[in-house]
């Protein structure tokens, strides 16, 4: 017995052209992407907007500290500075040698008329100190 399909028959005797078949041979694929693994979805993007999350994240979380540390190495910088510059005598390039190591984002700049060396981290604090006669130097309190 013949074996039953569902589809209706074409060919010479019902006027339609059958539909082309598949090609003899494997089909042909698509040439893989050099750096992506076949079967792997997503790539780095993924990786890199995660990793950027957690860095805003931690930032966040310790800017207040970061800004601290700015606040309290920019008033050590001035008082020092003030010290060498106005009650040592020695220039304000010598006196920023004088600086611990790790205060390399620390900058000095002074105002001879004020007789004030002020210290800054930038974008982050800024303090200043007064040389004040025979009290030596004080910080600004109204920074």
């Amino acid at each position: 017995m013949d074996q039953v399909n569902n589809i209706n028959p074409t060919g010479p005797t019902t006027g339609e052209t059958p539909a082309p078949g598949p090609a003899s041979g494997p089909p042909p694929s698509k040439p893989a992407h050099p750096l992506k693994k076949p079967g792997r979805s997503g790539g780095c993007l993924p990786w890199v907007i995660g990793l950027g999350i957690l860095f805003a994240i931690f930032a966040v979380w310790k800017f207040p500290s970061f800004k601290a540390q700015a606040e309290l190495g920019s008033a050590y910088a001035a008082r020092v500075g003030c010290s060498c510059r106005y009650v040592e005598g020695r220039s304000l390039e010598s006196c920023q040698t004088d600086f611990v190591p790790g205060m390399e984002m620390i900058s000095l700049s002074e105002d001879p008329a004020t007789k004030t060396v002020t210290g800054s981290v930038p974008l982050l604090a800024s303090r200043s100190a007064r040389y004040a006669g025979a009290s030596g130097c004080l910080l600004r309190p109204e920074n």
